[in-house]
């Protein structure tokens, strides 16, 4: 049969699947239904934009002009021809933490469904959409009618089945026209699971991957031509399978890997015995630009309790120290070795106005104590079906207190991220393997791959999807000014 996988991008917890990055989803369905002797195309849900939105027509941008990113993450196949010929479409769709996305827009149940109406063949949702799906912060997820589905389906598998055909899933990055950074999951759950807005423990136990599975695949990828990874798609690294010994053979195995990155970290594992040497191994194994993406989510105690977050300030604030103590060191490419990432949430249970002059205050003293943040990611909650926060106040305090988000982030970002950046990245620095990715009227969009990468505006229209090295000449609030070298 003609199977058929429709990536429209996923965005989780856990883990991403919007370009660059190439998510689970799609390499593991595509391993599973080519063991079982079945012909499988891979789309993305640009392809079908391309189709049924422009008439397979992609236009130069002109001077004036953003560069289209509803088409700008197309395959070798067409979706014109392909969908036609599918006898099974499996449609992957979901985002849980919403995000902004520089080349990229995932797609919503509200768009697909009716570009999908008048594909004749069997057709099943996947991804975490079967868990609510919302492509905006500060709603509940989205509510569309899914008969025009024939079923909505979790291809759950357990690691041990998974290990049977996830290696047949490599050869999907052959109908990947450009480069893409390989999420590869170490383990699935979270071995702390309360975190009032969190759907990973409404879809999995804590379970780790076997450390030799990770490498394997990894390798798998490396020689398929892949240089881009990242250990993600969990909760916390540091909680992975002998992680040490994952990282040291990785780097054995794949010695010309160009960016090896981590996700999510939880600041209590930095602090716990052995921790250290966890970061130790990071730094050392790792290349540069790394972040531990620490899901503090709020500073305020107060919340922390209601929403049963993972993270009490004090340790927050412990594990930012120790990142920063082997991580703060200018790698390779113009960035630091690894350091500490903060999300920040708004609309959580018991948020009021302290709650920011909290927040404000323990990040004045990382500032303060001459520490280094990478990154602070800030976003309203999107309210999911299943999660402690639905059951327990929903949206009440995004409506409570919605006026004021603006004005918050506002301070965060003046007062905290561009004098942080400043910190990072002196003018004058120079980072080396920035690629071109897209236009804005005279001005060329680059970034470096990496977790959570800098975006660094450049003016001029440069080639696009080439490699420079770049000079620091300005700050934004939270992207920088550069010019090619």
């Amino acid at each position: 049969m003609h199977y058929t996988i429709l990536d429209c991008y996923t965005d989780e917890a856990s883990g991403l699947g919007v370009p660059p990055y190439l998510g689970t989803y799609p390499r593991y369905l595509f391993g599973k239904f080519k063991q079982e002797g079945h012909e499988v195309a891979y789309l993305t849900i640009d392809d079908l934009r391309l189709w049924k939105k422009y008439d397979n027509i992609k236009k130069e941008t002109s001077e004036k002009e953003k560069t289209n990113i509803l088409i700008y993450n197309l395959t070798n196949n067409k979706a014109s021809e392909v969908l036609p010929e599918t006898d099974v479409l499996i449609v992957i769709l979901g985002v849980h933490v919403p995000g902004k996305y520089l080349t990229a827009l995932p797609g919503t149940l509200h768009e697909v469904i009716p570009l999908l109406k008048d594909i004749n063949c069997k057709k099943i949702l996947t991804g975490p959409a079967v868990f609510g799906t919302q492509l905006e912060g500060g709603k509940f997820f989205e509510k569309e009618d899914l008969s025009s589905f024939d079923d909505v389906t979790n291809y759950d598998a357990s690691f041990e089945e998974l290990e049977k055909y996830v290696l047949e899933g490599v050869d999907i990055i052959r109908q990947i026209p450009d480069r893409r950074v390989i999420e590869i999951e170490t383990g699935r759950g979270c071995n702390v699971g309360k975190c009032s807005f969190c759907t990973e423990p409404l879809k999995n136990s804590f379970v780790n991957r076997k450390k030799e599975d990770v490498v394997k695949e990894t390798k798998a990828y490396y020689q398929r031509g892949a240089r881009y990874f990242r250990l993600g798609k969990q909760a916390d690294f540091y909680a992975s399978d002998r992680p040490i010994e994952m990282l040291k053979e990785i780097r054995e195995a794949c010695p010309e890997v160009e960016m090896l990155h981590i996700d999510n970290v939880n600041p209590n594992s930095v602090v716990k015995p052995g921790g250290e040497e966890i970061t130790k191994a990071v730094v050392e194994y790792c290349t540069s630009g790394n972040i531990a993406a620490f899901g503090v989510e709020s500073f305020d105690p107060e919340v922390v309790k209601a929403n049963l977050l993972n993270t009490m300030p004090l340790i927050a604030m412990k594990a930012i120290k120790i990142i920063n103590k082997y991580g703060a060191v200018r790698g390779e490419n113009g960035l630091h070795k690894f350091l500490p990432g903060i999300n920040i949430i708004f609309g959580l249970l018991n948020e009021t106005k302290e709650t920011h002059k909290k927040n404000m205050e323990a990040l004045s003293q990382v500032m303060a104590e001459d520490l280094l943040l990478r990154r602070i990611n800030i976003r309203q909650v999107a309210v999911l079906p299943g999660t402690f926060l639905e059951k327990h106040g929903g949206n009440k305090f995004l409506r409570k207190n919605k006026q004021y988000y603006w004005k918050w982030r506002n301070e965060i970002r003046q007062k905290i991220d561009f004098p942080m950046l400043e910190r990072l990245l002196p003018k004058g620095t120079v980072l080396t393997d920035v690629f071109t990715e897209m236009y804005d009227g005279k001005t060329t969009f680059c970034r470096q791959m990496g977790t959570y990468p800098l975006v660094i505006g450049v003016k001029g229209r440069l080639p696009l999807k080439k490699r420079i090295k770049v000079k620091v000449v300005d700050h934004m609030l939270r992207s920088i000014v550069g010019e090619e070298v």
